[in-house]
């Protein structure tokens, strides 16, 4: 279980972000650019999952899991949607405030001494292999991120609702908010010492938010504050 569930959600992943990035290179907008990378770092997070339940306990592998899953995946997947809700110099400016916050977790994790002995091969991955002085990066980039994408997911669904404009919209976007919202439950759920609902809450998470991108991929091509003014 601990091993087909991770590379479920690593395929769906990547296969949404080849979809999100193939709309980026046709229509070269930045919140495509940011969602793909947010995307990318999904199927690295839950490759690695997959990789270290199926193949044993790596020092590699599980800093990448906590580097692109813990840390950055929420984060970058939110910037992604204030590209699409805010003006694009604010926007670039939350992009490079993030990106120097990301070379500081990048060092962080790279550098940390870890503490592999305290995981048991097998079971859900957990943040304890690392000293509490770098977890506690976690909670800056999963806040903002989860932030910015339900809240922005459910702005954005209120918008069109409020406007009886493209209500399939609507729909779609109360779909990326749920799906948002499950894999943030299962940190949660982990950090509480009931890690076992991780990966299952990660790959529905992803799945639902895949099924509010095919709900209505237009969501992601018209910024909304434009459609607010039809």
């Amino acid at each position: 279980m601990n091993t087909v569930v991770p590379l479920l959600a690593s395929l769906v992943s990547l296969v949404f972000a080849l979809l999100v990035l193939d709309q980026y290179r046709a229509r070269r907008r930045p919140y495509q650019l940011v969602w793909g990378t947010g995307l990318l770092m999904y199927f690295i997070a839950t490759f690695c999952e997959f990789v270290v339940s199926g193949f044993g306990l790596s020092s590699f592998f599980y800093r990448g899991w906590y580097l692109f899953g813990a840390i950055f995946v929420a984060a970058y997947l939110g910037m992604g949607t204030l590209y699409l809700l805010v003006p694009r110099r604010a926007a670039h400016v939350i992009m490079a405030l993030l990106l120097l916050g990301s070379i500081y977790a990048l060092v962080r994790v790279a550098s940390a001494p870890l503490d592999l002995s305290k995981l048991v091969e097998g079971e859900v991955l957990k943040g304890v292999a690392l000293p509490k002085g770098v977890r506690l990066i976690t909670p800056f980039f999963n806040t903002f991120g989860t932030i910015a994408l339900v809240g922005g997911a459910l702005y954005s669904a209120y918008v069109f609702w409020r406007r009886r404009v493209m209500p399939h919209r609507v729909m779609s976007n109360i779909l990326i908010a749920v799906g948002a919202i499950l894999p943030a439950l299962g940190g949660t759920f982990s950090r509480l010492g009931v890690p076992q609902f991780l990966y299952v809450l990660e790959l529905l998470g992803i799945v639902v938010i895949f099924i509010g991108f095919l709900r209505s991929s237009e969501v992601f091509a018209v910024p909304v504050r434009r459609a607010a003014r039809t």
